[in-house]
């Protein structure tokens, strides 16, 4: 039903800064918390069906992998608190991705190379099927050391038990490498060129380059660096988690994945890196020349404005498989809270996964296509759909029959009064434009799209939106996350983030699927092609008293082309 127009929006809102804000370190140590937290039985953040432990910290996916049809889940976890700290291997299994069940923790300090700490790392299926995760450890000296782990009994099916290698630590640093010993960290899954060489990455830096250190090995225990890194740039700052591997070039709508140690024609490669510095996970399209060991990006880190990112909210230390019964690649990636630590102790717990995502490479060669997996959709319950509606300029369409805190949403546009798209007249990064011109802002081709976690009067509402600028003779399409007004409470970081789309909308459809889960908005736009992922704390719009609109905020009225909501299940996690 129509209810009262969007001008409310202005007059019940300030404008907030437009600063942006980092999230919290990955490794901040809170020494004196890092054995606190809290069984609080009120939970209105705790996910329904995104990835976390029953209580305490969480961060970055490891070694994810699928052995005798079971999806093998390990991640950075502190057993005893809230914050990081104390961090081993912890691991879950599943069926399907959707639907997790926790094992005893798989990886822990008990050598001399990871007494400190057991950090990240990736699996690699070796020949015949057999399982191996190499991970950084902390040794006694506090230097970073890779190491060796296999299950210990491979008719298992669960990997309950692991076994490390004698040998630890196979890569090091030394006197003779000059490698940074407190930044060299996190393997990739290896891969195996046609000379019979295992090759792997690991994040590095030197003073201010970031670089993705590569090592070979015969047999996957004697490891020797090679004369340089695979890649790395000035200015970069540490290279986290790195991730490679090949993507399908066929100039056409494909979504299969490769296997990782594919390369030949119609084969381009993508680098991913977590800047520690920045904390984003940003990737680069290129050739990899594997004869020389080099990859060239098509657009480097020299040009900011082209470094694509996976998800431009809140989004880190992401990890990649690929699953050769399914021919996909799935991406896996971490969200940090943007409550307070204070906050954080006292529900008892920090921290979750996004739902894992297809991801391919667009047609276009340009970036990366993202798309939850298909598998999700099974906890899709009640649907909801719309026949074709205009919103007029001002107006808000409330989303009934849904339950409106837990729910996935899909919806298309239609516009057609391009000539009321503002100017622009020169480029403004993305972010700090969706900050100044947030979703009470009025436009003339937007803002229009949907009002999450939404309270009754307006006090809280966390806005995802498009709006249309006319930019060099061209449409240019601005999504946005708008958490400014997400909540009453002061003490969470409520940063506002966003991101073009490079898409016509004169051509193509601007098209929004929002999942929605309690204290979590993850956001696909252009059918995949934009992801923005955020964090939000209503104190009013929680549980049942949660609502959903579409809206209108333009001067030009627009159509609502197709919508389908559906209340989601819980999962079964942890």
């Amino acid at each position: 039903m129509a209810i009262s127009p969007i001008l409310l929006l202005a007059i019940l809102s300030l404008i907030y800064g437009n600063g942006v804000l980092p999230i919290e370190a990955t490794h901040h140590v809170y020494r004196n918390l890092q054995t606190l937290s809290s069984d609080s039985s009120d939970q209105p953040y705790r996910t329904a069906y995104h990835f976390q432990p029953r209580k305490n910290w969480i961060n970055d996916p490891n070694g994810p992998m699928r052995y005798k049809g079971l999806y093998h889940l390990f991640y950075q976890y502190n057993p005893k608190g809230a914050v990081w700290g104390n961090i081993v291997w912890a691991h879950s299994i599943s069926n399907d991705l959707v639907n997790w069940t926790p094992l005893d923790h798989a990886i822990y300090p008990s050598q001399p190379s990871d007494i400190n700490g057991c950090w990240s790392g990736s699996a690699t299926i070796l020949p015949g099927g057999k399982p191996a995760i190499l991970y950084t450890g902390i040794n006694p000296n506090k230097h970073q050391v890779q190491n060796l782990a296999i299950p210990k009994n491979m008719s298992d099916p669960l990997l309950r038990e692991w076994v490390k290698s004698p040998k630890n630590p196979l890569m090091a640093p030394t006197s003779s490498n000059n490698i940074n010993s407190s930044s060299f960290r996190d393997p990739t899954t290896a891969w195996l060129g046609k000379d019979g060489y295992w090759r792997v990455l690991i994040g590095s830096k030197i003073h201010t380059r970031g670089m993705a250190i590569l090592y070979k090995s015969k047999n996957f225990v004697n490891w020797v660096q090679a004369k340089q890194p695979l890649h790395s740039a000035e200015g970069t700052g540490m290279w986290e988690c790195p991730d490679f591997y090949p993507v399908l070039d066929n100039k056409g709508p494909s979504t299969i994945g490769l296997d990782t140690s594919v390369n030949g024609d119609n084969v381009r490669h993508v680098l991913k890196v977590s800047l520690d510095d920045t904390k984003h996970d940003h990737y680069l399209i290129g050739t990899y020349d594997i004869a020389k060991d080099i990859f060239t990006p098509d657009n480097g880190f020299e040009d900011s404005q082209t470094v694509l990112r996976y998800d431009y909210g809140k989004y880190y230390a992401s990890k990649t498989i690929f699953e050769d019964g399914k021919n996909r690649r799935v991406l896996l990636g971490w969200v940090n809270e943007s409550s307070s630590v204070p906050d954080d102790i006292k529900k008892g717990w920090a921290g979750i996964h996004t739902i894992p995502r297809a991801i391919w490479l667009h047609k276009s060669g340009k970036q990366l296509v993202q798309w939850p997996v298909v598998e999700l959709e099974s906890l899709r319950v009640n649907p909801v759909h719309w026949p074709t509606k205009v919103v007029k300029g001002g107006e808000m369409l409330q989303v009934t029959g849904v339950t409106a805190a837990q729910a996935d949403v899909e919806i298309s546009f239609e516009v057609n009064e391009f000539g009321k798209a503002e100017v622009l007249d020169k480029w403004v990064d993305p972010q700090i434009l969706c900050s100044r011109k947030g979703a009470a802002v009025k436009g003339g081709l937007g803002p229009f799209g949907l009002l999450v976690f939404a309270s009754r009067g307006l006090q809280e509402y966390t806005a995802v939106f498009f709006r249309i600028f006319r930019y060099q003779n061209k449409n240019l399409v601005l999504m946005c996350s708008d958490q400014s007004r997400s909540s009453l409470n002061k003490d969470n970081d409520m940063t506002t983030y966003g991101t073009f789309v490079d898409m016509d909308p004169l051509h193509e459809k601007l098209s929004l699927r929002t999942l929605i889960d309690r204290s979590v908005v993850e956001s696909f736009g252009g059918e995949g092609m934009a992801c923005i992922t955020a964090r939000v704390y209503p104190t009013i719009a929680i549980n049942k008293k949660a609502q959903l609109y579409a809206f209108n905020n333009g001067t030009a009225a627009v159509k609502i082309t197709r919508l389908s909501a559906w209340s989601m299940k819980k999962a079964k996690i942890n």
